[in-house]
């Protein structure tokens, strides 16, 4: 599975490039605004600092200017996926954008009927939220699991399942057991997966034992 980060913070980026676990980011207009700064300098400066996707949406809900949005934000670098919405217009942007060779991320999906059109559409990812899902009293899990299984069925399908709108690390677990490719992640819930009570407690009784010897490595 690859982790992707969630953010448009590129101090968080950076400290989570170094561990060398991080695959890719997604970004979207919210987490842009947050930062205060120019969309396109900080899309320019993530693009830099990973070698993977990076998600920059388009904002436009028109099909004409979605198109030439996305064609705009694929130039400012080779690894760039356009983000566009699960709309029938962002599903013609996509099919547009697709077949120039840009890597599209489908996103706001919501169910197995859209995760299929946009397979179709020839999305490089699909984007399902699972948290948003949860938040109505749905299984956003089990949407994991439909679309999982579906684009299994067919070869021609090469769209990835990207795990959005994650909000613990069992959400990672479970969306990795199902097969999905891709989970994207906020950087605490990234952070969160390092993390076990015993691991500490181990690490601290195999320390206490070494200092006891009174020797050193270097």
């Amino acid at each position: 599975m690859k982790f992707f980060v969630d953010t448009a913070d590129t101090d968080e980026i950076r400290e989570l490039a170094d561990t060398g676990l991080l695959d890719g980011v997604t970004t979207n207009p919210s987490l842009i605004a947050r930062t205060g700064r120019d969309f396109i300098a900080v899309v320019r400066e993530i693009c830099k600092m990973v070698d993977g996707p990076v998600s920059a949406e388009v904002a436009a809900t028109d099909f004409e200017t979605m198109l030439k949005e996305g064609r705009k934000l694929a130039a400012l670098a080779d690894n760039i996926a356009v983000k566009v919405p699960l709309t029938p217009d962002g599903l013609k942007a996509c099919r547009a954008l697709s077949r120039e060779g840009v890597m599209v991320n489908v996103t706001l999906c919501f169910s197995a009927n859209q995760a299929i059109l946009a397979a179709k559409a020839g999305a490089s990812f699909i984007s399902p939220f699972v948290g948003r899902l949860d938040d109505i009293a749905a299984d956003g899990m089990n949407l994991i699991g439909e679309i999982c299984e579906i684009y299994a069925n067919y070869a021609d399908f090469r769209t990835e399942v990207l795990v959005a709108s994650v909000r613990s690390p069992m959400h990672i677990v479970e969306a990795a057991k199902m097969g999905a490719h891709v989970a994207t992640v906020p950087a605490a819930v990234l952070w969160a997966m390092f993390r076990h009570p015993l691991t500490d407690k181990g690490l601290a009784a195999f320390l206490a034992d070494w200092e006891k010897t009174g020797q050193s490595i270097l």
